[in-house]
């Protein structure tokens, strides 16, 4: 099926080519990583800015959502934002500030993606789309430990006090999502949704993220390990960051290659899942679209290898250095399927 047949589609290109597009066209938004972060190539576009690293000799690329429906443009408060009949994206970035309540309010962190939740949620509401399918995270230092707590754990407290204030569920219907850490900046949220039904895939291999014990933090992580929807006649399919996790517990400390099969081993299991309730879906592991995040430069050849034994050469891979939710694991890895991919070089 050609782009111009489906109602999405992703494109990944060099950064360098981003003012090309035509804001008027078919863009819905997207986001570049680089280090530095770029600036928006347009403010008519909700694209992201994300100050992170690529593994050495790879230029800044930029991941761009395609969406063929008539599109406009808006603002919701931070929140840029563009929509169709079917699916809107959005984007918005905050600084971390205390909150209004000063030293004995939230750490700084917290408030803010509760701000930021509180605000897609809004604009969500408003706009009458009912269901996210994707969420994308990103702010620095996500193991350090600040206020008594590691930042992953406030930031899970913040996103679920907003679900919880706007009446949205915090267990099994809940959108797939990654939090990992940039380099530098400010809280970089992301996010498609869309008025389709969007089914929450667990992996039978994992307990459910909004079920893990009091070990991993006060408030469980609030996402699901995929979104699956109907989007213009075809299912598609969005898998969360995944990494090297059975049960709930961290597999292969210390070793690269064994926690990238772990990962993709997990991934493999989402999309049988997946399988099982769209059974004409067809997901395969070699036509989906990845994005691997590295927490060593020097171990992205090692997960690349793994990956295309696993996988096969011919699958697309965009690699991402980057500190993954906890510390000790090395590598996370996203995918989605079901939708038209533009790749614009050899080796993306």
């Amino acid at each position: 099926m050609s782009p111009a047949e489906t109602i999405l589609q992703l494109e990944r290109l060099p950064a360098s080519r981003l003012s090309s597009l035509d804001g008027r066209g078919s863009v819905l938004g997207g986001a570049c990583f680089s280090h530095p972060a770029l600036a928006p190539a347009s403010s008519d576009l909700p694209f992201l800015a994300v100050d992170m690293a690529l593994p050495p000799g790879e230029a800044a690329i930029c991941e761009v959502w395609h969406g063929h429906e008539p599109l406009q443009s808006g603002r919701h408060g931070a929140i840029r934002y563009r929509q169709g009949d079917t699916l809107l994206y959005g984007c918005l970035s905050l600084d971390e500030a205390p909150a209004e309540c000063g030293n004995d309010g939230p750490p700084p962190l917290q408030a803010t993606a509760e701000a930021a939740y509180r605000s897609i949620f809004e604009l969500l509401d408003a706009r009458g789309y009912s269901s996210i399918l994707r969420i994308w995270n990103y702010f620095p230092a996500i193991n350090r430990e600040s206020h008594g707590m590691e930042r992953y754990r406030q930031f899970n407290i913040g996103r679920q006090d907003a679900f919880l204030a706007r009446g949205r569920a915090v267990a099994d219907n809940v959108p797939a999502a990654c939090a990992l850490g940039s380099a530098a900046g400010r809280l970089d949220i992301a996010f498609l949704a869309t008025r389709a039904r969007v089914i929450s895939i667990e992996n039978p291999r994992q307990v459910s993220a909004y079920h893990y014990p009091s070990d991993y933090g006060p408030r469980s992580p609030t996402f699901a390990r995929a979104g699956l929807a109907s989007l213009g006649g075809r299912d598609m399919l969005f898998i969360s960051g995944t990494a090297s996790i059975v049960g709930h517990q961290t597999l292969h400390h210390g070793d690269v290659a064994a926690q990238t099969r772990e990962c993709l081993q997990n991934i493999a299991a989402v999309v049988a899942e997946a399988s099982r309730q769209a059974p004409r879906a067809d997901f395969r592991l070699d036509t989906l679209a990845y994005k691997v995040y590295v927490r060593h430069p020097e171990d992205v050849d090692t997960v690349r290898r793994e990956m295309a034994q696993f996988i096969g050469s011919t699958m697309s891979t965009v690699f991402l250095q980057a500190d993954v939710c906890r510390a000790d694991l090395l590598v996370e890895i996203e995918a989605s399927g079901g939708h038209a991919v533009a790749t614009c070089c050899p080796g993306i």
